[in-house]
Formats: C-alpha cells, structure tokens, sequence
C-alpha cells in the first residue's frame, strides 16, 4: 500500500500513466451513440441520450439504429462514414435533421474496432457566417506578415477572432518536452503568459499521442458533470476506446489544473510539424464557453492552414542556413579531394570544416593524433571524451546541448563546451570530428515551480497539479544553444563526405570528381526551381478552388484530392531520379488510389509513353480532375459504367489520348464552369501548348487531348514511332529465326528465351560472357542479339562491334540504374530496359 512519504516524492510525471482515452464518459454538452458495424444495431450510449432521444432508459440497446433516427439521417452518416474509414479521422455533417421533427445536430462520426460511433451535439444556426470565407482571410493576412513573430501574433489574433475566447496562445514546444508561450492575443485586462515556460509534465504523454491524432479538442465548460458510457464494458470486459471521440470526457486531474488557472472553459488546436507535434493553438475562456461545430472545423482548417505555412517559412530561414553550408561544403570538397585524404588534410582546413556550423570550437582525433582549434576543452580532457564516445560505440551523427548529463568529467570543463555535435569518421567508430559550442547562462521564466513535489489532493491517493503559476525563475547552467535538425543534416552530410568520398574513395580520378560536383550543383538547382514551381502550383490550386458554396470540408476534401493528385505525380517521377515517368503507370495509381475496386473498369489501350516531369504534373491534374468527375457523375458513379482510354502517337510525334466513358448514366452539360472543369480544358493548351476537346454526349463523356512531341519519350524498348505500325506483334514470318541472348543471369536467360519461343523465334542460344558469345558466332552468325551491357566484370560492347562489322542486328538490354559510358558508335542502338516483357522484345525484334 502507497504511504504519504512515497508519494512526497512523486511528480506529474505520474499523470502519463492515467488512460484518458479509456474514461469511459463524454461531456454532456452532446450525446454518443455506437452501433454494431454490422447490422447498425445500438450498443452503447452516452447516459444523457435520453435528454434529446425521447425513450424509456435501456430501451435503445440492441434494436437497429434506423427505429429512432430518420433514414435521411442514416443515410448522411453512412455517406460519411466512408470518409472517416479512408482517412481514419472523425467525419462530420452539419444541421443534420435526425429526430422526427426534432431540432438539427451536427455530427462526428467514426470506427473503433467494431463499433461505428456516432456523436451528436445540437446545431447552433450561424447563417451569416461564411467559415470558408473567413478561414481565406485569415491566411490571407498571415500571409501577408514578414517575420515570424509577426506571422505567429497575427496568427493568435485571428484564432481568438473566430473563436471567441478570452485568451489565445501559442504554445511551442522545446526539446525537453517543456513549452514556451510564444505569442498571445487576450482581451484588455488579463495578465500577460508571454514568454512563460510550463513543464513537460503539464502536457502528459499520452496527451502529445492524442494531439497528434485529433487536431482540435474542446471544454466547453469545466464544470460540467460528465455522462458515462453505457454499459461501461462490452462482452469483452473492455471499455470503450474515446481516443478519437470530439465528446470526451476530461481527466479529473487535467479539470483541477484548469481551475488552479481559473479557467472555466478551453480549446486547442494541434499545430504538427512533418506529422509531429511541435506546439498548439492554446484556448482559454474564463467562464464557459461554447464554439459551434462548424465554426470549430474552421478552426482546425486554420490550425492545418497555419502549420503548413509556419512549416514553410521555418524551412526558409533554414534553407538560407544549409545553402551558405553548403556551398562552403562544396568548396572543401573539392579542395580537399585534389590533397592527402588523413589525418594532415581535415588539420589543414579545421577552420573552414567549423564555418560549416554555428559553433564556438572544433576537434579532430584520427589515429589517436589530435588537434582542437577555437573554444574547446583542453587536449587531456578532449582525451577522455574520445575515449567515452568510442566505449558507447557512436557511429552515427549524435548531438547534445548538454555534455555533462551524459558524460559527468565533462562538468569541468562546461563554461568551455557545453555542447557537442559528434561526427564519426571511420568504421567501426574510432575516429571523431567533433563540434563544440560553449555555455549560454540563461534565465527560464516558468510558469511556477516545475520541480516542486506534488502532494495527495482531493481526488485520494492520485497527484494533485500544482495551484500556483506565479513567476517563478531558474538560472539554467551547463548547457549550450540547441543543436537543430538542420545541424545534423548538415553535420550528416559532411560525414558522408569526409567518410566516403575523401577518406575510402581517393582513387577516383579528380575529373570523376569535379563532374560529380557539377552534377550535384546542377541537381539542387533544378531541385530549388522545381520546389518553388510546385508550391506556387499548390498555392494556386488552392485559391482556384475556392467556391462560396462549399462546406469547409468540402473544400477541403477537394483540395486535399487534387493535392494528392500532385503528390502521386510527384512521387512517380522522382522515383526515377526525376526523369520522364510512365502515362501507364500515371492511369493505373490515380485508379487505384481514387477508386479501388472500381480501377479494374478503366481500359488503357496503346503504346506505353514517357512524359516529361512538367508534362506528367499537368497530365496528373487532368486525369485526376477526368477520373473524379466519372466516379462522382459519370461512367464509374454506378456499377456497369467503364473507361477506355487509347494512346497513340501521330506523324509529329505528339501522344493523342481518347478519353471515352460508356454505360453510366445519361450526360447532361454541366451548367456552370468549376475550377476542375477549367484545368481539364485548358491546361494542356496553356501549360504544354497541346489540344484539349471536351465532348458532354449523352452516352458518355468524351475529351481528346494532344501533347506535343517535346513532352513524350518512348518508354524503354518502345520505338519513338507513330503507333499504328507497333499494335500488333510481329508475324512469326516476320521474326528472326535464329535469336542469341548475351545475359549473365541464367534465370533471365531462361525467362527471355521461353518469351522469345511463345513469340515464334524458332531458335534461341544463351551466353554468360564475352567469350561464350564469341564462340556461338564462330560456330553460326545470328539473325538478332539481345545483348545484356553488364556482364559482371566486362561489358558486351565487343561483341557488338563484332556483330555491327558483319551487319547483324541486335539490341541491348539494360538493369534500371545503370549508368555506363557508351562508345560513341553505339549510342543509338535500341535498349530495352529489364524486366522486359513479350511486348517490349516484340518491339525490337520487328524488322525495321
């Protein structure tokens, strides 16, 4: 049994192991609902159901959802339930009529194992207010700010403008776990949080999990007695899982620290940075205080809006940091590849390896020879940290802001180094460079004392928070500034560098390396300018999208789409390293990512084709735009519905697509001209100067598009030919008889003979090497050679200069990746790249 002198020394780190997600309760400012995903049969409800459901208690569980709400309600729910699935979030629906003649409800909706859980709160009618209007003007003036601390006050005010509380902050998480209230926007009157720190402790960890996964939490008032689940437990024993729940009930200790505030109701709005939580939109209210629904999704659309662009312009101010390292990264490369690749050289240029961090010292040891430049501890203590270091076996980049936590000698010598960033330089870990930065002294202003004990409070043997948060200040010793993320990608890069390049790859000729220097500079060039194209391109489609007559989710399931449109065409192309990507493989992802089970109803005829990356990206949209359009009205929106789309190439080279849809239902022109409308008819033409046709018959859909030749290439093995000849395979008469395949693989061999034998070749030799090939000559010359390039240690460029002299056709065939100098007279043989298939041998075997 816990005794009061084990609990003295407890802290808040205690409320990490409380299940809030498992309470079993919702706030009774609406009621829950779940029902059986099978037959929709109630099973559990809220105890305040039967405030607004008028039935006798009890009387609700086990019959079918439908006996109570209307079916147009039903309807709604299971129409957003598909939404909720896909995307694993709550779905809402607003003013939604599910009462007989009873007043409207806005809902969430959502799956947790078995159950379909259904909250309901009563509508508040805001006819005047037009959230996706405001959500635009919102981003509009944070757009519009300069720097950060102006972007992050802007962005508080505009929260408390729509929301209504009395105080909005914005709460920004440090590497400790603690938060920092950064900027606030407060009626007159009200004491200032600016710049006060809160303990990790204040936010437990399971919280940050739900954080994470639920962008908006509210507490409409605190004082609210909350409704329990009914029953507590299902057949299982288990409670039910609120972790996703809009309604759930609050955690008794989370309501005292509340009232310790005087806080009487809150909200928060997650603001995630590449998926993790870096901070919130922290609400307060000093009595209670309900937000609508609907008014809340606006909030949430704002708090994403906001973590997107605050994600943008953080990368800014480190893209500034990272070029200039860069470039002086690049500099020292190169001088030092053209010198010794030991210990002499990294001596010779320690100072300018330093300038690529904000750092106060640097330290090499190789060999157990060092040197120290700057502010750093001295040699015998630089020693013993080596020594620390190898024994914990480092091998990747490892930062610290404080040394002396993990390695205590390192106390005496913190008003020197406080800091390191550890770059291990050889393999096993025995050779370091190491960056050190010195002690910052600082003052922390915390919100009351964070490491002040907890004692048993009202709620019995659990921790009570702390009732104080007047200033209290701590002077923090032993530490440096913290390292960031881009500190470690630029301290990574280096050690790639220094590791691979300079010290295990110094016989690479100093042209090899400079051309590879070049093709790096060149590559970030494109990648800088291809960056700005996309997001100036996002940034429009967002404003294009933008239509007074959708709900906000509506406007964002439409963006999110053709985003993801954009991401899949992005994705597809830097697959390949950024190089022209494949129209088949474009259909084929937007199919079966948009429609599922339905893809297999969409009919690709005709040659495969490549596009250019800003050719592919337009194409992307249009097909996006094209393949939604039919799954919501045309030929896929029911089941008989189907999609033929037939590419073929014309005398200029330029790809012509015949989009047709069949056996959907009756087309009628629309009435009005949507975004989506616009980009299928004018992106081709104004983007790529192509064609674009758009045909509304009443049996389908029909569109005609042409790209031109500047933007197609033949995919490999595929002639760059107009497309009739290469339909249909060639005549067995039309084959050559006697086939040799040059491959060192016995399997392909095999594969690509049985594919040839289908075909009608009537005779085909393998060879595994030069020689063998060689040999198969001497003793009879083929009528075709599928050479493979790479024979291991040698090529098949002999026998193909063999093969030429004597005029024997023949094609090579190529693994993906590969990047091999070719002799100049053979650089316009035909490649067919692997895995090759009957079509692509087809294609080079047909007589020319």
């Amino acid at each position: 049994m816990t005794t009061p002198n084990t609990l003295a020394t407890v802290d808040l780190t205690n409320c990490d192991r409380e299940p809030i997600h498992l309470l079993g309760a919702v706030q009774p400012f609406g009621f829950l609902i779940a029902v059986a995903s099978a037959d929709w049969t109630v099973q559990r409800v809220s105890s305040n159901v039967y405030d607004w459901i008028d039935v006798e208690r009890g009387a609700l569980f086990g019959r079918p959802l439908d006996q109570f709400f209307t079916h147009d309600a039903i309807h709604t729910i299971r129409g957003h339930l598909q939404t909720a699935v896909f995307t694993n979030t709550a779905a809402r629906a607003f003013a939604v009529p599910i009462l007989v003649a009873g007043p409207r409800f806005d809902l969430a909706v959502h799956v947790v194992d078995d159950l379909v859980i259904i909250e309901c709160e009563p509508c508040i009618d805001e006819q005047s207010v037009n959230s996706g209007a405001l959500v635009r003007a919102m981003v509009a003036r944070l757009q519009q700010t300069q720097d950060l601390r102006t972007f992050y006050r802007v962005a508080a005010r505009e929260m408390r403008g729509l929301t209504g509380f009395d105080r909005v902050m914005i709460y920004r998480f440090d590497h400790d776990g603690s938060g920092e209230v950064i900027a606030e926007a407060a009626r007159a009157g009200l004491e200032s949080y600016l710049g006060l720190h809160y303990p990790a402790s204040d936010i437990p960890k399971q919280a940050r999990v739900l954080y994470e996964r639920n962008w908006l939490r509210i507490i409409p008032d605190i004082g609210a007695r909350p409704a329990p689940v009914e029953p507590a437990l299902d057949g299982e024993g288990r409670p039910i899982d609120l972790s996703m729940s809009v309604l759930r009930s609050v955690s008794p200790i989370h309501i005292e620290y509340l009232q310790n505030m005087g806080v009487g109701a809150s909200m928060s709005v997650s603001i995630l940075r590449e998926g993790r939580l870096w901070g919130l939109f922290a609400c307060h209210h000093y009595g209670t205080h309900i937000v609508p629904f609907e008014r809340r999704t606006a909030a949430e659309l704002f708090g994403q809006m906001f973590s997107l662009l605050m994600e943008s312009r953080e990368r800014d101010n480190e893209a500034h940091y990272e070029a200039r390292a860069r470039k002086l990264h690049n500099q020292l490369v190169t001088v030092m590849a053209a010198e010794a690749t030991r210990f002499e050289s990294i001596v010779a240029h320690l100072d300018e390896i330093a300038d690529l961090l904000a750092c106060d010292g640097i330290g090499v040891s190789i060999g157990g020879r060092a040197v120290l430049h700057g502010v750093a501890p001295a040699s015998a203590q630089f020693a013993g940290l080596i020594d620390h270091l190898t024994s914990r076996g480092i091998t990747d980049v490892h930062a610290s802001h404080e040394i002396g936590a993990e390695y205590e000698p390192a106390r005496d010598f913190a008003d020197k180094a406080s800091g390191m960033m550890v770059v291990p330089l050889s393999r096993p870990a025995r050779d370091y460079l190491v960056f050190f930065r010195k002690e910052v002294t600082r003052t922390v202003n915390w919100a009351g004392d964070p490491n002040k004990p907890m004692n048993v409070g009202p709620l019995g043997a659990r921790l009570t928070p702390r009732k104080s948060f007047e200033l209290w200040n701590e002077t923090v010793k032993g530490q440096s500034i913290p390292w960031q993320p881009v500190d470690l990608r630029i301290a990574e890069s280096l050690r790639v560098s220094l590791l691979e390049v300079i010290l295990r790859l110094s016989d690479i000729t100093e042209v090899e390396r400079r051309r590879a220097q070049e093709r790096q500079e060149i590559l970030i060039a494109e990648l800088n300018h291809r960056v700005r194209n996309i997001l100036g391109l996002i940034r429009g489609i967002i404003s294009q999208s933008r239509d007074p007559s959708l709900t906000i989710e509506s406007f964002t399931e439409v963006v999110g789409g053709r985003i993801q449109a954009l991401a899949r065409a992005h994705d597809q192309i830097t697959a390949d390293n950024w190089q022209p990507a494949s129209f088949r493989g474009l259909v084929n992802a937007e199919a079966g990512a948009y429609l599922g089970g339905k893809a297999n109803r969409v009919r690709l005829a005709g040659p495969e084709v490549l596009l250019e990356p800003q050719g592919f990206t337009t194409v992307a949209l249009v097909i996006h735009e094209l393949m939604t359009n039919s799954a919501k009205y045309g030929a896929l929106s029911d089941s008989r519905g189907r999609i033929d789309i037939e590419t073929s190439l014309d005398p200029q080279k330029q790809l012509l697509i015949h989009w047709v849809e069949s056996g959907g239902p009756t087309v009628k022109k629309p009435t009005r001209r949507g975004f989506g409308t616009t980009v299928v008819e004018r992106s081709i033409p104004y983007d790529l100067k192509g064609e674009a046709v758009m045909e509304y018959a009443p049996e389908g859909v029909r569109a005609r598009f042409v790209i031109p030749a500047a933007f197609v290439r033949a995919a490999p093995g595929t002639p760059m030919t107009p497309s009739e000849p290469t339909l249909a395979r060639p005549k067995p008469e039309d084959l050559p008889r006697d086939v040799l395949m040059v491959e060192d693989n016995m399997i392909i061999a095999l594969d690509a003979e049985d594919m040839l034998r289908r075909m009608g070749v009537k005779s085909v030799r393998a060879a595994g090497s030069v020689a063998q090939a060689m040999t198969e000559i001497d003793k009879q010359v083929p009528d075709f050679a599928l050479l493979d390039i790479n024979l291991g240690t040698e090529t098949s460029f002999a026998i193909a200069e063999r093969l030429a002299s004597m005029g024997v056709r023949f094609a090579f065939t190529t693994g993906y990746g590969e990047d091999i100098a070719f002799p100049p007279k053979l650089l316009g043989v035909a490649r067919v790249r692997k895995p090759y298939t009957a079509d692509t041998l087809a294609a080079v075997l047909r007589p020319r």
